[in-house]
């Protein structure tokens, strides 16, 4: 729940998606580790703390844009983001 990880039902354990929030323009990179989610139509379940990063903690659910990334493209955001200090 503390990790910057979500869940989807398609995507290969542990590959890196960037996910943003399309209606505030944030964005986070996580890992996929677990399989969901089996609710309605949603695509992707994120854990609290990559909901937090996007604002979404208290909205439950958004509409967001997922980007897939190699293992050096996520390596190298999560690189900045840590940078930064966020």
């Amino acid at each position: 729940m503390a990790a910057l990880t979500a869940a989807h039902r398609s995507l290969p354990m542990s590959s890196y998606v960037r996910v943003t929030n399309k209606s505030s323009g944030k964005s986070v990179v996580v890992r996929i580790n677990d399989r969901g989610p089996y609710l309605g139509n949603r695509i992707i379940d994120l854990s609290v703390a990559a909901a937090s990063a996007l604002d979404l903690q208290h909205s439950g659910t958004a509409r967001v844009e997922i980007q897939g990334l190699s293992a050096d493209e996520a390596q190298e955001a999560r690189g900045a983001v840590l940078a930064s200090g966020k």
